[in-house]
């Protein structure tokens, strides 16, 4: 008899909601736990997973993730969980799933709290538990993207030299003047175009300012999108292919006139975190001030998006050069309410938590281009319905 994986999500919002739905529907003979501190938001997180699925699914726990005692005690339940927490609760909710023994995927997004898991290794493979960072859409689907590029070349019989990736959330219909609707905390968009991003650049780690490089990206039926160096979109990638490849980096996309308008912000100093004094004697952080000017004209009650992606991979065949090049586009999901960001990043986690509950992923702390065969994950994204093209190109540079 098949033993059923108990699951958790912890952190109840609109990316957990999604991988918990996600993993309650791949797993019908168990139940997935919601965990947050607003016990009311994990409820109804759960009641909506019960109504989407027409059976009981779902449970809701009112934990705070910050209190690692109480986390710990509430994961000694779980097999396998997603970590759906803000980014400063990694380390606490890691901490808790190495003492309770339950394997952990989270959606990340900060390299350098990845490199402080890798450092737990050996604790969690004495633990006999698994963790896997920097899960969902970017990180995470763009670079299983990126490595499924390099994975059909080397099937082809080519030597991969280079990946670029490109990806971006946005409304389906760009409202004026901004072209962009934000689906996650305003902070969470500042990150991404403050700091520096991880490359490789002539096979070596490099790191390169975010909101430069801009060019154009065409896509069939959707037409031109800018595209920008942002950070933490390849996470570790660029150190575990360091000699490998010569070239990886990611570029986030959006509308035209979108770049132009934010590095102005920027240059402005508004993304700046150390408060100024104004000539009247009050003090402000500029970054404070931009949110609470910003976010309102980015938010909406109901946000119907659409989802880009493209890994372009290059590589060398009997002197040639011969590139691979697959795309990915989903959008907003009437019948479940999920918007394709829901989707991507939640379902992604949720995919990787299976494969750890399968057995699929030694225990231990895993890179994901190292967890899971690109080619095996992209299998399981097919069976979610959301579709990619591919398609080979000989000759060029």
């Amino acid at each position: 008899m098949t033993q059923t994986i108990r699951y958790a999500v912890v952190g109840a919002g609109k990316q957990g909601t999604a991988a918990a739905y996600d993993l309650a529907r791949w797993n019908e003979a168990g139940r997935v736990l919601l965990i947050d501190a607003n016990g009311e938001a994990a409820r109804q997180a759960a009641e909506r997973i019960n109504r989407l699925l027409g059976r009981a699914a779902a449970d809701a726990a009112e934990v705070d993730a910050s209190d690692v005692q109480a986390l710990t005690e509430t994961l000694q339940l779980v097999d396998v969980f997603v970590c759906a927490t803000p980014v400063r609760m990694i380390p606490g909710c890691t901490q808790a799933a190495i003492a309770a023994r339950a394997s952990m995927v989270d959606l990340g997004g900060h390299t350098e709290t990845v490199l402080a898991q890798w450092a737990l290794t050996d604790e969690a493979r004495a633990a006999g538990m698994t963790i896997v960072p920097d899960c969902g859409m970017g990180p995470g689907l763009n670079n299983t993207l990126g490595l499924y590029a390099v994975e059909q070349l080397q099937a082809r019989g080519a030597t991969p030299r280079e990946v670029r990736l490109w990806d971006g959330g946005l409304p389906q219909n760009a409202p004026e003047p901004w072209g962009y609707q934000c689906t996650f905390h305003i902070n969470g968009l500042t990150n991404e175009y403050d700091g520096q991003a991880l490359t490789l650049r002539g096979g070596v780690p490099t790191p390169v300012d975010a909101l430069t490089e801009p060019e154009m990206v065409t896509f069939d039926g959707l037409g031109e999108f800018e595209a920008f160096v942002t950070s933490g979109g390849t996470s570790t990638v660029p150190y575990s292919l360091e000699g490998v490849l010569e070239v990886y980096e990611n570029k986030t996309l959006r509308y035209p006139g979108h770049y132009r308008q934010f590095k102005a912000f920027k240059d402005l100093g508004l993304f700046r975190e150390e408060a100024i004094t104004l000539p009247s004697g009050a003090t402000v952080a500029p970054r404070e001030l931009y949110h609470a000017l910003l976010a309102p004209q980015l938010g909406a009650a109901q946000i119907e998006d659409i989802c880009v992606m493209r890994a372009e991979g290059r590589g060398e065949k009997d002197g040639r050069a011969l590139s691979f090049v697959v795309d990915l586009i989903d959008r907003y999901d009437a019948a479940t309410g999920f918007t394709a960001m829901e989707r991507l990043t939640g379902w992604h986690a949720a995919i990787m938590a299976q494969f750890i509950g399968r057995g699929e992923v030694a225990p231990g702390v895993h890179p994901l281009e190292k967890a899971v065969p690109a080619g095996r994950f992209m299998d399981e994204v097919r069976k979610r319905g959301i579709t990619f093209s591919e398609r080979w190109e000989e000759g060029g540079d």
